[in-house]
């Protein structure tokens, strides 16, 4: 038998997933609640394969997955998820998951999956890889933003969100007048015509306005 550690903050999934793994060659030896109840678990019962749900309290998914692998834990990590942003998706593959499970329709895939990477392969459809693959690129690209001034990322931040010049001013504590001059500056440094696509840049990379 194949020994399985779930960790999950929802008692109605562990029970779930100990139901479909009834009667298969997988037998769950322990239950977690928690990121950090999941490490200790794995400490104490030393299972053969672990399914972590993305979103627990105390460390989720993806962070006890890269706290094992801190520890030079390399057992198989089966990741269950509702929903996983770009970013949680990319840390998961670079601390080495093993597969990847969505929660609709986990009865069908998941014994197929825990098959596969006992078997020493990974459970990761390849639309996840397709969006890990097009996030690493994003970051390795160069922001448009890069050398904008904190002032003026204030500034596109406020175009972004529809604010008017007059709106802008107000908030910024200083004139129209002002806000004209900063704006034909950054359509010059970011190579736009007109406050619309600046909008469209500045929505497209948010997240670099940080």
């Amino acid at each position: 038998m194949t020994t399985v550690l779930i960790a999950d903050d929802h008692a109605f999934i562990r029970t779930g997933v100990e139901a479909v793994l009834a009667s298969t060659a997988y037998r769950v030896v322990a239950t977690a609640g928690s990121g950090s109840e999941a490490l200790n678990a794995v400490l104490e019962h030393q299972p053969d394969v672990c399914v972590f749900d993305v979103a627990m309290p105390d460390g989720d998914g993806v962070h006890t997955l890269q706290q094992l692998r801190a520890r030079g834990d390399g057992r198989p990590v089966v990741l269950l998820t509702a929903q996983i942003d770009d970013g949680r998706l990319l840390a998961a593959i670079d601390a080495g998951v093993s597969g990847i499970v969505a929660k609709a329709g986990a009865e069908e895939v998941l014994i197929g999956a825990l098959d596969t990477v006992m078997a020493g392969g990974k459970a990761i459809a390849p639309d996840l890889l397709d969006r890990a693959g097009a996030e690493a690129t994003r970051r390795q690209t160069p922001s448009p933003f890069a050398n904008l001034t904190p002032r003026e990322k204030t500034i596109v931040a406020f175009i972004a969100q529809g604010q008017r010049n007059r709106d802008i001013a107000g908030s910024l504590g200083i004139t129209e007048g002002t806000i004209k001059v900063y704006l034909h500056a950054l359509y010059q440094k970011l190579g736009v015509d007109n406050r619309t696509e600046l909008a469209v840049l500045a929505l497209k990379h948010r997240d670099d306005l940080d």
